[in-house]
C-alpha cells in the first residue's frame, strides 16, 4: 500500500510543533497507524531534511528497540533507527542543558566510532566488525515530543526513534581488546544503582545491532561512513533523567561516562519544557 504523503506531511508538522514550542504533543499513530514503518521513516526523512536544511550537521546513527522484552511490548521483531546531529553530541559540555530536553531519560551504551564506509558489498559480520575503529562508553539521553511517554513503534521511528542527546567517554578500546557482548554495565543515579546489564541484552551482541543497522543504512540508501558515531542500544533499562541528576555509568572496560543534568530556570520550570 502506497505511503499517504498527506498523513506523513501532518505527522511532520505535529513533531516539528513540539520541537519549537518545546511542548510534548499526541502520539503521530493515530495518522501513521501503530505498524506503518514505511510511513514512519517518511516522517523521520522529512525531519532530518529540515534539519540539514536549517545547517545541521549528521554524525551517526542511533539504534533503538534493540531489547527482546520492549520489541515485545511495541509488536516488532526488529529495531529502529535515528539521526545523530553534532548538536546533540553534548560530550564537551560540563552539563547537560536540560532546557533542550522534554521528558528525558538516560541509557547506557556502547558506542561504535567507524574507520571505514559500509557503503558497498557483503555487510557480514567480519566486513562490519573490521570497519569499527573504536568503542567508547556512552550515555544515550533518549527524549520523546510525545506527551507522557505513549508511543507505539510508528510513534518513536516518526520521531527520530525518541532521540535527545549524547555523551561520549574520552577512553577509546579497540575490539582487539574487549567483546561488546561480555561487557557488563552498571549505571547510578546520584550513587544509587538503577541500572544493570551487559551487551547480551542488545540484540545479543551490540555488534549485531551495528550489523542491522549497517544493512538497513545501505537498504536506505543512506549507508554508514567512517568518521561516524554509531550508539548501539540499550545495555540495560533506561531511567528518567530530571534536571539536577548526575546519571554515573560503569561499561566494563571500556571506563566510565558521566553526566550531570543542568537545573532548569524557573522559567522553563514554570512552561513545563
Amino acid at each position: 500500500m502506497a505511503t499517504d504523503m498527506d498523513a506523513v506531511a501532518r505527522a511532520a508538522a505535529r513533531l516539528a510543533g513540539a520541537m519549537d514550542d518545546g511542548r510534548p504533543v499526541a502520539p503521530v499513530r493515530d495518522l501513521l497507524g501503530e505498524q506503518d514503518i514505511a510511513a514512519a521513516y517518511a516522517v523521520q526523512q522529512e525531519l532530518t531534511r529540515r534539519r540539514l536544511a536549517g545547517g545541521a550537521v549528521v554524525v551517526g546513527r542511533k539504534i533503538g528497540l534493540t531489547s527482546p522484552a520492549v520489541q515485545k511490548q511495541l509488536g516488532v521483531d526488529q529495531p529502529d533507527f535515528g539521526v545523530l546531529f553534532a548538536d546533540m553530541d553534548v560530550s564537551a559540555e560540563p552539563e547537560v542543558p536540560s532546557e533542550r530536553l522534554l521528558q528525558p531519560k538516560a541509557e547506557a551504551e556502547i558506542a561504535f566510532v567507524l574507520g571505514e564506509d559500509m557503503v558497498d558489498g557483503d555487510l557480514d559480520a567480519a566486513r562490519v566488525r573490521g570497519a569499527v575503529e573504536y568503542a567508547v562508553a556512552a550515555l544515550e539521553i533518549v527524549d520523546s515530543r510525545i506527551a507522557a511517554w505513549d508511543i507505539r513503534l510508528t510513534d518513536t521511528i516518526a520521531d527520530n526513534a525518541s532521540s535527545g542527546l549524547f555523551v561520549l567517554a574520552e577512553h577509546r578500546v579497540t575490539l582487539d581488546a574487549f567483546e561488546p557482548r561480555e561487557t557488563i554495565m552498571r549505571m547510578y543515579a546520584e550513587d544509587e544503582l538503577v541500572s544493570e546489564g551487559d551487551g547480551a541484552a542488545c540484540l545479543g551482541d551490540p555488534l549485531n545491532a551495528l550489523a542491522w543497522l549497517a544493512r538497513t543504512a545501505q537498504a536506505y540508501g543512506e549507508p554508514l561512513r567512517a568518521g561516524q558515531v554509531v550508539l548501539s542500544g540499550a545495555l540495560g533499562p533506561m531511567v528518567p533523567a530530571p534536571s539536577g541528576t548526575r546519571i554515573r555509568a560503569e561499561i566494563g572496560p571500556l571506563g566510565t561516562v558521566t553526566a550531570t543534568f543542568s537545573e532548569k530556570s524557573d522559567k522553563h520550570k514554570e512552561e513545563g519544557a
